[in-house]
């Protein structure tokens, strides 16, 4: 699922406002610094996806030569080096 920056900013709010109102957290810097603290967390964890499906599409140019004759399925190939780099390290997508 692909967020806007602007969704992003917008979900962040709403995760500080409502740990406040909850009293799961109390914050020690002002609310817009925290909004900012938790985009980015945020931005990050969705960039993890990104860096891997760049990693898994150079690790295929590997096997270009199997895939253009058919021995390979590029789709196929993509999914299952993937779901392998997520299970070695240990990733939540």
């Amino acid at each position: 699922m692909r967020l806007t920056g602007q969704q992003i900013r917008l979900v962040s709010e709403d995760v500080v406002k409502e740990a406040v109102r909850r009293k799961v957290v109390r914050l020690l810097v002002p609310e817009d610094e925290a909004f900012a603290l938790v985009e980015k967390a945020i931005t990050e964890d969705l960039m993890v996806e990104d860096r891997l499906n760049e990693e898994v599409k150079d690790i295929l140019k590997q096997y270009e030569r199997e895939i253009e004759q058919g021995r390979a399925d590029y789709k196929t190939m993509f999914d299952l080096v993937k779901k392998k780099l997520v299970r070695e390290r240990g990733l939540v997508l």
